[in-house]
């Protein structure tokens, strides 16, 4: 009986020790890319349609941030990007083209953003619904 009580007793013990870690969000040394939306969706567009959309962000960090490389999923998503450093605090902007020709269908497109960031690699993405051509 005693092994046993013993042993809740450790097993509470080091419970009381696994506690979640907290996600600190103060002072950021280095630059942050923060973009104010993630997502944008188009909604329905006929196939061959082109769309264009501005996903604009901001240097929350504390020194210049610098694109090093945007990816897209496919090439039909065009990626335009600054090549000059974000000095901190200062808004930019990034463009996404999608061009629709032989897409039908739900298109989730993920553009990735690489960057000197504390956060190394961001992602946002383009959401369309592509409805054939009338004949």
């Amino acid at each position: 009986m005693k092994r046993y009580t013993f042993i809740a007793a450790l097993f509470i013990a080091f419970n009381s020790f696994a506690q979640d870690a907290a996600v600190f969000e103060g002072p950021v040394n280095g630059p942050k890319i923060s973009f104010v939306e993630e997502k944008f969706e188009f909604g329905d567009i006929v196939q061959g349609t082109v769309v264009e959309h501005v996903f604009e962000f901001t240097n929350t960090g504390t020194a210049p941030l610098i694109l090093q490389d945007v990816r897209t999923t496919c090439g039909c998503t065009v990626p335009v990007w600054p090549r000059e450093p974000i000095p901190a605090g200062e808004k930019s902007k990034l463009t996404v083209k999608f061009n629709s020709t032989g897409k039908v269908g739900v298109q989730n497109k993920v553009i990735t953003i690489l960057s000197n960031a504390v956060n190394q690699s961001s992602r946002v993405m383009i959401v369309t619904n592509v409805t054939p051509k009338p004949s």
